[in-house]
């Protein structure tokens, strides 16, 4: 695989102003990259969970004035979108790299699967450690490591709040020098991506 991981210019894309210029850089330094990564994490999630997954690299087509804060992939059981269905994530902010298992509003059960992870949360700590964070939204950077959140009261209100989301993972700042270190990276994506299918698979009961 011919992943190098990535580096500050990647990192230094979202300080570039104008709709456009931010379009073309990303389409230039970080796709490529998503899209080499991207594939091969895909057929590893495809053999682990025994089901076709596909991959899906953000367009932001939806944007017409303020240029995107962050890009990433995504991975998910359905060929036409992930938005709408429990999905893996790899993606940059100007000062971290995340990795998610992502449960966002646009799900039409994630009451449901709010109630499965309340009912089983001793399986979110089986799947976690100390390093892992919890975001409740995945526009905003404010994620919080997990022993640093109230997980309970998070999934309640995963449960109950219409635009709520649940995305568990990891983060990398961008001085971690893993980042420049494509075969490690892309282990540590592809452990981190293992250690979360319990919960992935839980959503679906």
């Amino acid at each position: 695989m011919n992943f190098k991981g990535f580096y500050n210019e990647d990192f230094q894309t979202f300080t570039i102003d104008g709709l456009e210029e931010r379009m073309e850089a990303i389409r230039e330094r970080i796709q490529p990259k998503f899209q080499v990564i991207g594939q091969a994490l895909a057929d590893d999630l495809s053999a682990t969970l025994q089901t076709e997954m596909f991959l899906h690299i953000a367009k932001h087509a939806r944007r017409t004035v303020n240029p995107p804060k962050d890009t990433w992939l995504a991975i998910a059981a359905n060929k036409r979108g992930y938005k709408q269905h429990p999905h893996f994530q790899v993606g940059l902010f100007d000062d971290h790299l995340f990795i998610w298992l992502a449960f966002i509003y646009e799900l039409p059960n994630k009451e449901n699967i709010a109630r499965n992870f309340l009912t089983n949360m001793e399986e979110i700590t089986k799947a976690t450690n100390e390093k892992y964070y919890i975001s409740l939204d995945h526009t905003k950077k404010d994620a919080k490591l997990i022993g640093d959140i109230d997980l309970e009261s998070s999934l309640v209100r995963f449960r109950d709040v219409k635009k709520a989301e649940f995305l568990i993972g990891r983060h990398f700042g961008i001085n971690d020098p893993i980042l420049k270190d494509g075969d490690k990276l892309y282990q540590v994506i592809r452990e981190t991506f293992e250690n979360l299918i319990p919960l992935y698979k839980l959503s679906f009961e």
